[in-house]
């Protein structure tokens, strides 16, 4: 058996999470992939996946060797690529992360109108909260809102977004008024994990290099963003979130942006690739697709919230 194509296989069934679903994605039969993890699993001298009649479960063996198959096919599918020049059409399985909430509102809408143009590209989403390990885990592209670390990885910068503090203007008016962050501590807030559950921090004061710390304990913790800002709408409490998490609501004036001027810098907004990936047709149609269409939608929602 050809150990690459076992890769293949194997690497499959861990992104379908079951052997049956890697049959299915393959077209191949069920005893077909069997014999070729036992063809690996024989090869490498372990056991690298522990199965069940329902899933599959990668054991520390496995778990390296994973990695090392995704590299090794990842490498040859540049090769192919790059082999075949300007030529080559985009197709085939394009991997992308982001985190959750811009996942779903920012980045799916725009895949959808992708797909609708290159019909031969499918797209795998992983929405992820976390900053995803892209060549390990076999990823192409990733959305980022956040300061880059250095890294090998080439970043396109997209725009940059505000963490902003907002109350529905009906909440403003029943509570005393908020002019300073140190207000927030007898306010009722609405706090969400990636932005502090029992405290929220603010610049340091002029004169000073101190951050200021607000703690708090919240009366409504939340891990949806959805969930927050209709909370907030509700004139339930305070919230902290992204700029265009907001924005929306703030136009319809059911949201009001309090603190503005106690705010932290922009965080900056990147599409983010491993080196050499943005040779690849799949992933350079991507990138010119929807960067215009990222950066418009975070203007956007920026001008709303000013």
């Amino acid at each position: 058996m050809d150990r690459i194509d076992a890769m293949r296989v194997f690497v499959a069934a861990l992104n379908e999470g079951s052997l049956a679903g890697a049959g299915r994605k393959l077209g191949k039969s069920p005893a077909a992939v069997s014999r070729a993890i036992a063809f690996l699993e024989t090869h490498v001298g372990t056991e690298l996946l522990h199965r069940t009649t329902r899933s599959i479960k990668l054991s520390e063996a496995g778990e390296r060797y994973a990695l090392a198959c995704r590299r090794i096919l990842t490498d040859l599918e540049e090769a192919d690529l790059a082999a075949g020049g300007e030529r080559a059409a985009p197709r085939g399985m394009l991997t992308v992360t982001a985190p959750v909430a811009a996942g779903e509102e920012v980045l799916r809408p725009v895949i959808d109108a992708f797909l609708d143009r290159f019909p031969e590209v499918s797209v795998r989403l992983h929405l992820l909260d976390r900053p995803a390990a892209l060549i390990d885990e076999g990823i192409d592209l990733a959305l980022r809102i956040a300061h880059l670390p250095d890294s090998n990885l080439v970043a396109l910068p997209i725009g940059e977004v505000r963490r902003v503090i907002a109350a529905s203007p009906r909440y403003l008016a029943r509570h005393q008024p908020i002019a300073e962050p140190a207000d927030l501590e007898s306010h009722q807030i609405i706090a969400m994990t990636h932005f502090g559950i029992d405290s929220w921090s603010f610049p340091p004061p002029a004169g000073s290099t101190i951050a200021r710390n607000v703690q708090f304990a919240p009366r409504f913790v939340v891990n949806s963003v959805r969930g927050a800002v209709a909370s907030a709408v509700q004139a339930r409490g305070v919230v902290r979130l992204f700029s265009y998490h907001v924005a929306a609501a703030v136009e319809a004036g059911e949201l009001r942006i309090i603190l503005a001027e106690h705010e932290h810098a922009p965080l900056p907004v990147h599409l983010v690739a491993p080196q050499g990936r943005l040779s690849v047709p799949k992933v350079r149609a991507f990138v010119d697709f929807v960067r215009p269409r990222l950066r418009e939608f975070f203007e956007s929602r920026a001008e709303a919230c000013r």
